[in-house]
């Protein structure tokens, strides 16, 4: 996650994701349509500023200075030891850093742990299918998130996408856990790595040429709304998308689903007002901040072709086919273009016909004689896809970085 994350949720089904954000200006950006009211917000209240306009005033000084003294490098081997919420903050830390993060660290005081509860059972039940939205929906379109794919292609972590992937799969791995937030889970630990990442890469980005050149006059990123943007594409588009399915889903666990990422924003460093209270809010916000900003850019083609290239390591690409027709139906050709996947006139109206009836029969719907063999075909290369996610998520510890995308 040089820039965002998602992973544990990909797998069991856990997420790739990552957070970060990425810069090229759309006409949304160019000019700011931020009206979504605070009301809307788990605080209930806020002072409606624009988003776009609100960074990270606690953890940005604290990462710069972090930074500047020359301490990266004996951060990063103080936090390597901090896997476990229940863990307390390692020794070695600089003073400021570990002020800042014994209140980062903390639970907001609206943390519902029943709900939290449900939302680990959500990811156990529906594993399969949050595990290939986060992969190969959310995964995928961020590459179609201008600011997300130029924050990722110019930092550190773009110089080594199969690096990077590891590392930022480590939140959606994480946020999927069951023990997620327990204490003997690893989501606060995550989500407070990935806040110092952020941080560190608003510092770090304003420096690189070719972000500058690129990022359509937007002078520090990762923004408050680039994170919400982020957060819509992984949260918002997954729950969109298993109601499109017909996925059965109780009200309690579309509440906890809805929860574990609220509180997972809250760690992340969003504030309060900015975080939706429902998801008729989520949508709401949904429309305004993400639906209008997805477009094409060199650098999110090219990180796209990256990430298929890993994914077909899987089986030499033999399944790369089925992955960009699974992305088509998930994403949509439009989304498709954007990104540059290659059109497959035999996969995509398979998948679009048999994917609703292997749903239907998992959900009781309809009975076994009326699934195509495909649509096994389909189900177990996802499967296959979800366990790799699932070990990268298993991979190094997320590091704050200390330079950029080598020229």
């Amino acid at each position: 996650m040089d820039d965002l994350s998602r992973r544990r949720m990909l797998i069991t089904g856990g997420a790739l994701g990552a957070l970060g954000a990425l810069g090229a200006a759309s006409p949304a950006r160019a000019k700011s349509l931020w009206t979504w009211a605070p009301s809307g917000s788990v605080a209930g209240k806020g002072a409606g500023v624009d988003p776009d306009w609100v960074w990270d005033e606690e953890a940005d000084p604290v990462l710069a200075a972090v930074i500047e003294r020359g301490e990266v490098a004996k951060v990063n081997a103080a936090l390597r030891t901090w896997t476990r919420n229940d863990q307390p903050l390692p020794d070695g830390l600089p003073a400021d850093l570990r002020d800042f993060m014994e209140r980062a660290h903390q639970l907001p005081p609206w943390t519902d742990r029943a709900k939290l509860a449900d939302a680990a059972r959500f990811t156990t039940k529906k594993g399969i299918y949050t595990g290939a939205l986060y992969g190969l929906g959310s995964g995928l379109m961020s590459t179609a998130i201008p600011r997300e794919a130029r924050a990722v292609y110019y930092s550190k972590g773009g110089a080594d996408m199969k690096d990077r992937i590891a590392k930022t799969a480590q939140l959606g791995y994480d946020v999927g856990d069951l023990d997620a937030y327990q204490p003997s889970g690893g989501m606060v630990v995550t989500a407070v790595k990935t806040r110092l990442v952020h941080a560190a890469v608003r510092h770090l980005l304003p420096q690189s040429p070719g972000w500058s050149r690129t990022s359509g006059g937007q002078t520090i990123p990762i923004s408050q709304a680039d994170i919400m943007v982020t957060w819509h594409s992984l949260a918002t588009f997954v729950m969109s998308k298993l109601i499109d399915w017909g996925v059965r889903i109780s009200p309690a666990e579309s509440a906890g689903y809805l929860h574990v990422w609220q509180v997972t924003a809250h760690l992340l460093g969003v504030l309060d007002e900015y975080i939706p209270a429902s998801w008729d809010e989520a949508n709401a916000q949904s429309r305004q901040v993400l639906d209008p900003i997805l477009a094409s850019t060199p650098e999110g083609v090219e990180l796209t072709g990256v990430l298929l290239d890993i994914v077909a390591e899987l089986d030499a690409g033999l399944t790369r086919p089925l992955i960009n027709g699974f992305t088509r139906y998930t994403l949509g050709n439009r989304t498709g273009d954007l990104i540059g996947l290659d059109k497959e006139p035999f996969w995509q109206p398979l998948i679009s016909a048999a994917w609703p009836l292997l749903v239907a029969f998992r959900e009781g719907l309809i009975p076994l004689p009326l699934i195509p063999q495909a649509a096994w075909t389909v189900e177990e290369a996802l499967r296959k896809f979800v366990l790799f996610y699932l070990s990268e998520g298993r991979g190094p510890s997320i590091e704050i970085p200390d330079a950029n995308r080598p020229s």
